[in-house]
């Protein structure tokens, strides 16, 4: 007998459920592999609906509105705290006097310039109407952060309003980026919300998204690549999801061959977290350690997709098929717009008039072994050796530098403008007796701090011990940000950088909120519990952000006012 025709009819025949289904035997659902690979979004129960007396239409209406409205009416809630009052203190406040005048400088000569010592002063006084120098100086980082806040410059002037409304605008849109990845992380649009909802009232983010430095930005381009990763993770999956075929019983189950010969097309998502990271290398240098990270997480990702999926050898498909193309994607993209983000200062002049160093080559750096490369190549490369002897060798003392190791409980905030001014002035009640403090402080919440100290713990716990993607990408998220400081740790470095991996934290306490309210088919009297507890904590960080608002803003309070308010020494 022919072995094939053999094979054949043994899968035509019915399975022992098939054949006892005539005795009224129902066999147990079987999981879809579909489920895991795409899992669905979760719905509010019908209880929820009941209790506010609202129709099954309207119920599907409203819960296909909030995917998008949700977000929105977080953003905008975010937007109007940020927006409001922009222009005040109408002050240059800590590094505000390096990159607002390099923005300007960039935007208007293509390089950074040497402003007077005065240059504050005049251009204050005159609303921006300042001449701009010519002298080229030295700066130590990339001009990308530099030209986003010259772009609010540009559009509404050399002023405080001007150079600090870019960052409010990428901080307001930060918040609606963290609404949808967490819910497409999550499979909650509750969730995502309240990620993004904690991250409105996070005081760091806060003062941040009002400030003109580079970091904000830095999270912005960092945070949009992870959210194009996770999109490119969901297409992809949906894509082996489709090409999975169902049995006999309409299940699709896990196929080796479909699992290790599909192929992902294009991919446009992952190309443009290659271009996000790109901007973010071109911000700040510490995005490199972001980009090694989550090339390392797409891989995994992506062979996470191809074992669930039913490859019998992941890692070695994903090598054959995948991981060239993340490497394009990512690596020589992210160059390629670093370099680019340089063009400015390429196209200026190398007679000695252009941007600094810009004539290196053809003057002190004449001769050696790399003639052979374009003037503009050598000199800029030896422009960033200089700058990288620069950051390794930084460690003078500043009263607010701070130890990574205490960021996590905000021990050592920075502070970015102070004044004190006397009664009936500048805000001061007439009241008040004696001098009040107007402070712009940049801390975080403290109570959504502390809490995501004990968050970050529980998603480790969530990735090593339940396998859970969605904790080991916060956890890469937080890691990348956070972990690379602990090397530099002699060096000069601040508690704002944090800022960076602070969407992560929003994310990673979250995630162990949602777990406080229990899964869905928890009973009820779980789920009330639940509710009291996250919603309890939950509004406690909204109360906080509330009471630390005049150190966010600026506002002048009495003096005991203040000190009510620093409850670490460190603080002060």
């Amino acid at each position: 007998m022919d072995t094939g025709q053999s094979q054949a009819t043994e899968e035509q025949r019915p399975s022992w459920q098939q054949r006892l289904r005539r005795f009224g035997y129902t066999a147990k659902p079987r999981s879809d592999v579909r489920d895991r690979l795409v899992p669905p979004y979760t719905r509010p129960g019908p209880r929820l609906w009941a209790v506010l007396g609202l129709r099954e239409e309207v119920a599907v209406r409203i819960t296909r509105w909030s995917a998008w409205g949700g977000p929105l009416l977080v953003t905008l809630l975010a937007g109007v705290l940020r927006f409001w009052n922009l222009g005040s203190p109408k002050a240059v406040i800590f590094d505000e006097t390096y990159y607002a005048k390099d923005a300007w400088a960039l935007i208007h000569r293509g390089f950074e310039v040497n402003w007077a010592k005065n240059a504050n002063d005049l251009i204050l006084q005159n609303n921006g109407n300042v001449p701009i120098p010519t002298d080229p100086a030295y700066v130590v980082h990339p001009p990308v952060g530099k030209y986003v806040i010259g772009i609010g410059e540009w559009l509404f002037g050399f002023t405080p309003f001007g150079w600090r409304f870019m960052p409010a605008l990428l901080g307001t849109l930060s918040i609606l980026m963290l609404c949808r990845i967490g819910r497409r992380v999550f499979r909650s649009t509750f969730l995502g919300c309240l990620a993004g909802t904690l991250m409105a009232v996070d005081g760091l983010h806060f003062v941040m998204s009002r400030t003109a430095l580079l970091d904000q930005v830095l999270m912005f381009f960092v945070l949009a690549a992870f959210g194009c990763l996770v999109i490119d993770r969901d297409r992809t999956r949906a894509r082996l999801a489709a090409a999975l075929p169902p049995d006999g019983d309409g299940v699709v189950r896990p196929n080796a061959h479909v699992a290790e010969n599909t192929r992902f097309g294009p991919r446009p998502w992952r190309w443009m977290a290659g271009l996000c990271l790109g901007l973010a290398f071109g911000t700040k240098w510490n995005a490199l350690y972001i980009i090694a990270a989550f090339c390392l997480m797409a891989v995994l990702w992506d062979v996470g997709s191809r074992k669930v999926a039913g490859a019998t050898r992941p890692y070695a498909t994903v090598l054959k098929r995948d991981t060239g193309l993340t490497f394009l994607a990512t690596v020589p993209v992210a160059v390629a717009t670093y370099l680019a983000s340089w063009l400015g200062w390429i196209l200026s002049p190398d007679d000695g008039t252009g941007g600094y160093f810009r004539n290196w080559a053809a003057t002190a750096g004449k001769g050696g072994d790399f003639t052979w490369l374009p003037d503009w190549l050598r000199s800029l490369w030896h422009y960033e050796h200089e700058v990288y002897e620069f950051h390794v060798g930084l460690s003078s003392p500043h009263t607010y530098q701070s130890n990574p190791w205490s960021w996590i409980v905000t021990g050592r905030p920075v502070s970015y403008f102070y004044e004190s001014p006397t009664p009936g002035k500048d805000g001061c009640p007439s009241d008040a007796g004696e001098k009040c403090a107007r402070e712009v402080l940049a801390i975080g919440t403290p109570l959504l701090w502390w809490v995501a100290a004990f968050a970050v713990l529980y998603v480790l716990w969530r990735w090593f011990f339940r396998r859970d993607w969605r904790a080991g990408a916060i956890a890469c998220g937080i890691a990348a940000g956070y972990l690379p400081w602990f090397m530099y740790q002699e060096r000069t470095i601040f508690f704002f950088y944090s800022i960076v991996f602070l969407p992560f934290l929003c994310l990673a306490v979250a995630m162990m909120l949602g777990a406080i309210l229990g899964p869905p088919d928890s009973t009820e009297r779980r789920r009330v519990v639940g509710a009291a507890g996250a919603g309890i904590l939950a509004l406690l960080i909204a109360w906080n952000f509330i009471y630390f608002w005049p150190l966010y803003t600026g506002t002048a309070i009495p003096i005991d006012s203040w000190r009510s308010r620093m409850w670490l020494d460190t603080w002060v």
